[in-house]
């Protein structure tokens, strides 16, 4: 597998943090050297919080630098904008259609963006907008999207569903593998449909 660099953004308590844990388990079972860098700025109280994985066979740096992810995975309309230049030209952005505007926004001075996906659109050719939150309240938990992303993600990469799976039933919560499982398989039919 050649390299590949994954951006993944969000704010706190979206699940960023497990999705990159599980990420970087299932490249590193699949026999892949991995290296994770993770900023949480408030990550508990809605901050941003971010995700540098960088897969290869062998990586020597956690971080990514401007202009080389392969692929960035938004968890939020307003931080795949805000993230946008460390995508490489051609690169690839998963963006969940979901706005979460942060406290912040409502002091002087500071303001959501108007129409984030329609920014990252103007900027990426290749760009699959995914709505999480629809489909996580259909499987009945909003504590889905993140697996769900992955499952969107793993189309991307040359892991196996199998490893993906295994490290998906090691990582969630005991008693949510099942769902977690099934939203994933969601994610990898929506990546197969979105070139229709």
């Amino acid at each position: 597998m050649e390299q590949k660099n994954i951006l993944i953004v969000g704010v706190g308590g979206q699940g960023v943090l497990l999705a990159s844990e599980i990420l970087s388990f299932a490249a590193l079972k699949a026999g892949y050297d991995v290296k994770k860098s993770e900023i949480h700025g408030m990550s508990q109280r809605g901050g941003v919080v971010s995700s540098h994985v960088r897969i290869g066979e062998k990586i020597y740096s956690p971080l990514i630098k401007e202009g080389n992810a392969d692929v960035i995975l938004a968890f939020e309309e307003a931080e795949a904008q805000r993230w946008i230049h460390f995508l490489k030209e051609n690169g690839k952005v998963i963006l969940n259609k979901y706005k979460l505007v942060p406290p912040i926004a409502s002091m002087k001075g500071y303001s959501y963006p108007e129409d984030p996906v329609g920014a990252v659109r103007k900027k990426v050719r290749d760009i699959e907008v995914v709505d999480g939150v629809s489909i996580a309240k259909r499987l009945g938990n909003l504590r889905l999207i993140n697996t769900l992303l992955l499952g969107v993600l793993s189309s991307s990469l040359y892991i196996p569903e199998k490893v993906w799976e295994e490290v998906i039933r090691e990582r969630v919560p005991k008693g949510t593998e099942d769902l977690n499982i099934k939203a994933f398989q969601e994610g990898r039919v929506h990546a197969s449909h979105s070139g229709d």
